[in-house]
């Protein structure tokens, strides 16, 4: 099975090949502006804009959400955004961002979540492609639509009650939320009690790039994550927790996604909160 991760010289190969992939652009972070704008000025050649927001989550209902505050898209409405931006179930997708993969890993997650087998995460993500030298092309992109139709979820997810029974629960989040330092977006500070901190930051190299699998698998044994036990992940809001399945999927570990995470969690107070 071919990595999850494709180097910039890939893609650039791939781009070289009439119709040989798919590129999506899913520029987006939390608390920053929409990528639109970004993508205008300067994307990779060929690529969709895919917006994290209207494409790969469906609205919350409150400002607390059992679903959390990124509720994973319905099949119909995931399709469609997917067909607008010209995936086709027999054509290779990369997805790309400007966050070091931490949005794209859940366009990633998504499409391999609804039966596409063929998905790649640029690794290092806009700025590499730029640092590397790769082509950029400027203005509005007009694909032809794509067929992918989505299939039932495939990939493991748990709710609140079977993320509590893993033997690893991963809190992707940086140490200061995990600690509950401080929250900038969910009503309560703290973690799902019992989780461990592998924040996302710790996947990756200075340069952006994520580590080799040696290196990760040393850093998510340290926390007791290996093939042999059953792992979850959750974030936030079950965005960039999908940065570390990708960063287990690359160690053999085959973890399962708490989609709402803390902000479906707390949405409940009779649940507990762990601090410090």
């Amino acid at each position: 099975m071919a990595s999850p991760l494709i180097s910039t010289a890939e893609l650039d190969e791939l781009l070289g090949q009439r119709d040989a992939v798919t590129v999506l652009d899913v520029r987006w972070r939390m608390g920053g502006p929409p990528g639109a704008e970004a993508h205008a000025a300067g994307h990779v050649p060929g690529a969709a804009y895919v917006d994290l927001e209207r494409d790969l989550a469906a609205p919350a209902a409150s400002p607390v959400d059992e679903r959390g505050r990124h509720p994973l898209p319905t099949l119909e409405a995931f399709g469609a955004a997917m067909r607008r931006a010209g995936v086709r179930a027999d054509r290779p997708v990369v997805v790309y961002d400007d966050w070091q993969g931490r949005a794209a890993a859940r366009a990633w997650w998504l499409l391999r979540h609804h039966g596409h087998d063929r998905v790649r995460v640029l690794d290092g993500g806009w700025s590499a492609w730029v640092a590397d030298g790769g082509a950029v092309q400027t203005g509005a992109v007009l694909v032809p639509p794509g067929d992918f139709e989505p299939g039932p979820g495939r990939l493991p997810v748990v709710d609140a009650q079977a993320a509590t029974a893993v033997d690893v629960l991963v809190d992707a989040r940086e140490p200061e939320r995990y600690r509950g330092d401080h929250e900038p977006a969910d009503p309560v500070a703290g973690r799902v009690p019992g989780a461990v901190n592998l924040p996302t930051s710790v996947n990756l190299r200075a340069d952006g790039r994520f580590r080799s699998p040696v290196e990760l698998a040393a850093l998510y044994a340290v926390e007791g994550v290996t093939p042999e036990e059953s792992v979850a992940a959750y974030c936030g809001s079950g965005v960039t927790a999908t940065h570390d399945l990708l960063a287990m999927e690359l160690i053999g570990v085959t973890a399962a996604l708490y989609a709402p995470s803390f902000s479906g969690w707390v949405s409940d107070p009779e649940r507990p909160v762990e601090r410090g």
